[in-house]
């Protein structure tokens, strides 16, 4: 399982990870976060991850369940599952920590950002009621 965070500043831009040279994906934008580890819940692995790579501290209170989305491998098993969370707060101005690159975007930016399929679903669901 994978969580990811859409943090959302006052003037409404959305924030987006571009994925470093040398990964998966590289060169695609995406909501920021990543694996939750053994025994780890997921709002507490979204708190961990966007310190780690964003510099930027996080609080459950803050962290709100947004949209999911997932993919199947070539067996119909489910192969990844992001979670998504809206994050409302964070204490520090976030930076990119692990490469590649960060960027704020309004909505209908961030749907024409070229983004890996998952990234694709959570920003459609995401937006879709706004």
């Amino acid at each position: 399982m994978v969580v990811a965070g859409a943090l959302q500043r006052a003037d409404g831009r959305w924030l987006m990870h571009l994925r470093p040279e040398g990964k998966h994906h590289a060169g695609l934008w995406e909501f920021p976060g990543g694996k939750v580890e053994d025994s780890e819940l997921p709002v507490k692995a979204l708190i961990r991850e966007l310190r780690e790579e964003l510099g930027v501290e996080c609080f459950e209170e803050g962290c709100k369940p947004a949209a999911f989305a997932e993919n199947r491998d070539d067996d119909g098993e489910y192969a990844i599952v992001i979670l998504l969370y809206t994050v409302s707060a964070w204490l520090g101005e976030p930076a990119s920590l692990e490469g590649g690159g960060i960027g704020w975007f309004t909505p209908e930016e961030v749907l024409a950002l070229a983004r890996p399929p998952l990234d694709v679903a959570l920003a459609a669901r995401l937006f879709e009621n706004q």
